[in-house]
């Protein structure tokens, strides 16, 4: 995103500080996806939904005062982009919860790293982009961690529809995501960080309350604590990652987005007790391949303009 990207001396001075805060922000989304996994068995995803960004919106909107980006720095001339972008990212949340209670942490977290994949397919479709042969080739590398993940599961004589239907809800929230950051890459060109995550939080918290009549879930106190948790920690997830992006130039963040699949990856082994699949294991590499070669194709295509920069 520009804001990101653009020459602040702050950004480049404390690389560090950076790289800590963004190995911080995936160990809180990780955090957050625990909690969202500890209670997706017996609480409705629209009212998992809800508390996540109700309780989100606490910690970033102290974050924005502090930053003197609240109320003033709301202001914007794009709400139909806004709605939109908000629109695509709530969604994904959805599409994301309901993929996290019907597979492993590990697994669904997996299916989040198909996004630059899809934003390079969207960027020659939609965009009309030139076809590469990083973008081919990320393709290709995650097409088939794909296939590797969910082939066995064809291929047995007894299908599991609940890990189907956990496919069949990751991969649209890869896709979400990925036209999601699109709108964000557009909207960062006029609008602050800021606005963007708050009405994204505020339409996430709309899209989830308007599930309410589908039935709600009285809540134990132990879940309540969860559901409260997964707001805080996915509140300050956001703030973390906003920070690491301010401090460290996006290049250098890159490397430190895949380490978070550790956190995922542990929790299930840890917490929730369930082993590691080789289809898992096989399309693991394949699939954060072809992430990275997407993320590097977008990298090598931003350093011209950067030269270029006054």
């Amino acid at each position: 995103m520009k804001n990101e990207s653009s020459a602040k001396p702050e950004q480049l001075d404390r690389p560090a500080l950076g790289i800590m805060l963004r190995i911080l922000s995936g160990a809180l989304f990780a955090a957050m996806a625990v909690f969202v996994k500890a209670v997706s068995a017996d609480v409705p995803v629209g009212q998992i939904v809800f508390f996540r960004s109700a309780f989100a919106l606490a910690p970033l909107v102290c974050f924005l005062w502090i930053r003197g980006e609240f109320p003033g720095g709301l202001a914007t001339r794009r709400p139909l982009d806004h709605l939109l972008r908000s629109a695509l990212g709530a969604a994904a949340m959805f599409a994301s919860f309901a993929s996290i209670a019907r597979l492993p942490l590990a697994e669904a977290t997996l299916l989040g790293y198909l996004s630059p994949v899809f934003t390079a397919i969207a960027g020659v479709l939609i965009l009309s982009e030139r076809a590469t042969v990083w973008r081919i080739a990320g393709v290709i590398l995650g097409t088939l961690g794909i296939v590797a993940l969910v082939w066995p599961e064809l291929g047995q004589a007894t299908v599991d529809d609940t890990r189907l239907a956990g496919f069949g809800f990751g991969l649209p929230m890869g896709l979400l995501t990925a036209f999601a950051l699109i709108m964000v890459r557009s909207l960062s060109r006029t609008e602050s960080p800021g606005a963007i995550a708050f009405y994204f939080v505020v339409a996430s918290m709309i899209g989830g309350i308007a599930t309410l009549p589908f039935g709600w879930a009285a809540p134990s106190l132990s879940q309540l604590l969860c559901l409260v948790g997964a707001g805080i920690f996915g509140g300050f997830a956001h703030i973390c990652m906003t920070l690491a992006f301010r401090y460290t130039e996006a290049s250098r963040l890159a490397p430190f987005e895949y380490l978070a699949i550790l956190w995922p990856i542990l929790a299930d082994l840890v917490l929730f007790g369930q082993p590691l699949t080789h289809p898992f294991l096989l399309a693991l590499p394949l699939v954060l391949s072809g992430a990275a070669v997407a993320a590097l194709e977008a990298k090598r295509r931003a350093s011209p303009s950067k030269s270029k920069a006054p």
